[in-house]
Formats: C-alpha cells, structure tokens, sequence
C-alpha cells in the first residue's frame, strides 16, 4: 500500500484505468443518459440566445442603475426597447430579405447556368489544354440537370430536417424571452449562490474568478457583435454602390460569418464572388474590392477600437481552435471555440496566480 502512495506511474495508471474503464460503461448504458442529453440539447439553443442577448443588453441596464432609475423598471425599459426595434426591424428589413431569398433561389437555375458556362469557357483555354479538365468534368457530370436533381433530392430529404427546425425555432422564440428575464432579474445573484456550495476559505476567490469570467463573456460577445454589425452594414453599403444583386442578403452572411476569427470573411464573401462571376469577372472583382476595403476598416479601426486586446489570444491559437472546434462540432463550434478557450485560460491564469500568491504566503 505504501508503495502504491509512493509510485506516481502507479497511482495515475489505476486512475486512467478507471476513468476508461466508466467511459466504457457509460457507452454500454447510453439509454439511462438519453433522456438528460434530449433534456440539455432541447434547452441548449433557448439559454444560448438569452445568454447572447443578456451579455449584449446587460451593460446598457446596468449603466441605466447607476442613474435613480430601479434595476426592475430598467430591465423593463431596455426589454420593451429590444422588442420594439426588433419589430420595427422585422416589418421593415424581412420582407425585403425575404424578397431576395426569393428571387435567390428562384434564380438558383440561371445562376448555376451561367457558372457553368464561365467555367467552360475557362476551360477551354490554350493555357489549360494539357490538363484536360473538360474531359474529367463531362466525367463527373457538372451539369445543369444534374446539380438541379441533387439539390432537389437534398431538399426533398431535408424535410424533416426543416420541420425540426422550425419547431426548435419555435420553442426559441417562446421560452428565450423568458429566460433572459429572468438573467436580467437574478443575474446578480448567480456568483453568491454558485458560492454557498464551496467552503467558506474559497467563496470570496470563487466570486472573483466568476466575477472575471463574466468580464471575458460579456467583452467578446458585446464587441463582436457590434463589429459584425458594422461589417455587415458596410458591406451591404459596398455591394449597393457596385450594383450587386441581393445586397441585403449578402451582406447580413458578411456580418454574421464575420463572428469566426479569419475564416469567416471568406466565407462570407464567397456566395457574393460565386455570384458576381455570373454576372461578369468585373463584378466578382468589384466584390473582392469591397471585402478588401470592409476588411481593411474592420482591422486597422474597427476590431481596434471596440474589441482591441481583451482576449489576448495568439493568432496560431485562434486557427488551431478553429481546426478543432469545427472539426468536433461544426459551424456551432468554430463560432464558440475561440470564447469557450478564453474563459479556460482566464480560470487557468487565476487558479496560477493564485497558487503563487499561496506559495509566497507560505514562504513569508
């Protein structure tokens, strides 16, 4: 037994042992979990959106209580505002958006049509002979008809697809207000009553790391939402003065993709490229140019100025989370990768100091 105590391989080879030998179980008797994992992804989705919006109307309730007015009429106050632009918003910009979908994927036919024919003319190139490329996509079919059946078979699968999500849509819209209510009534309580369940040497670190964490949240998800909003905004401006069709469309994906770090003005900008290349190689150009400029303004002034180092995140970092994240969980996770980390490393550095603060205690 002594022994045991003393030989750290031991020791941490029967622990790894354990913990494989529970996951193991846990995949044999994932019946018993199902209904907590239905039970979590149901309510998932609603607690995102609430924490999103409360991280993002807070401070401005919280700048309102310094003022005599009450925090209660103050949550009042920013949430009938919220609703009403939101409202205003929805009359006024959706049905232009719904507008362009529309006419989008009405035109999905002609654009294909059109990409096709630029993609042959390409291919028959002096330049791009050797290669044979017009052989290998005759090969592969890179037809109308045939893009048209595959996206149509894709739809037809996808139904249930749709009813799922309209129904989660749904449920969002119903029980997220709610939520957010109630963040904005008992947020401030939250840190106290997570610490009641530590011992009472730990609660006042406790209510100080929590205290950071917010901090971290609420400064990445109140800056990249302003800079998206901004992005957005000037990219739907630039794709007005060049003419491109859908602006309004193709630049609220600008805005939202521009929430993943690096990758997502490219992914942004993409469908408007794909687009303008029907047109004309000019107007694809003319895109590029405004995502340039757009991309220009948003990292020499914008992300400076409203987000500048608050994460303090290595650039390599940021790409190797993006890798992981996506690859474990998509789209979902390359946009909450890079926030998910932060908060880590903020607990990391604080248990770190922490302990130093300890040992020099200790030392003394």
């Amino acid at each position: 037994m002594e022994l045991f105590k003393k030989s750290k391989l031991m020791f941490w080879s029967i622990w790894l042992l354990v913990v494989a030998t529970l996951i193991f179980m846990s995949t044999k008797i994932d019946f018993i979990f199902q209904p907590v994992t239905t039970f979590v992804s149901t309510l998932f989705t609603p607690i995102l959106v609430a924490g999103f919006l409360y991280y993002l109307l807070n401070p401005i309730i919280n700048l309102m209580g310094k003022t005599k007015i009450k925090r209660k009429y103050g949550i009042l106050i920013i949430l009938l505002l919220f609703i009403g632009i939101l409202t205003v918003l929805i009359f006024s910009v959706l049905p232009v958006l719904v507008r362009q979908v529309g006419e989008f994927i009405a035109n999905i036919p002609d654009l294909i049509k059109a990409l096709e024919a630029y993609s042959r003319e390409i291919i028959r190139q002096p330049w791009l002979k050797d290669f044979n490329i017009e052989k290998s996509m005759n090969e592969l079919d890179f037809s109308i008809g045939n893009v048209a059946n595959t996206v149509f078979l894709g739809i037809t699968n996808s139904v249930g697809s749709i009813f799922g999500a309209v129904t989660n849509t749904t449920i969002v819209i119903f029980t997220a207000p709610i939520i957010l209510f109630y963040m904005f009534k008992d947020g401030q309580q939250f840190r106290p009553a997570v610490a009641k369940f530590f011992p009472k040497e730990f609660r006042g670190q406790l209510i100080e790391l929590l205290g950071q964490m917010n901090k971290t949240i609420a400064s990445y998800i109140s800056g990249q939402s302003l800079v998206c909003l901004m992005v957005g905004i000037l990219t739907f401006i630039g794709y007005l003065i060049t003419g491109m069709p859908y602006a309004l469309l193709l630049g609220i994906i600008a805005g939202v993709t521009n929430i993943i770090p690096y990758v997502g003005p490219y992914i942004g900008a993409a469908p408007a490229v794909i687009i303008g290349l029907t047109i004309s190689p000019t107007k694809a150009i003319l895109v590029a140019l405004v995502v340039l400029v757009v991309q220009q303004i948003d990292g020499n002034f914008i992300s400076p100025n409203v987000i500048g180092k608050t994460l303090d995140i290595h650039p390599l970092t940021i790409i190797v989370i993006l890798l992981v994240a996506g690859n474990l969980a998509g789209l979902l996770g390359m946009i909450l990768g890079v926030p998910f980390y932060a908060v880590v490393k903020t607990i990391v550095i604080y248990l770190h100091d922490m302990i130093n603060i300890k040992k020099r205690h200790q030392s003394l």
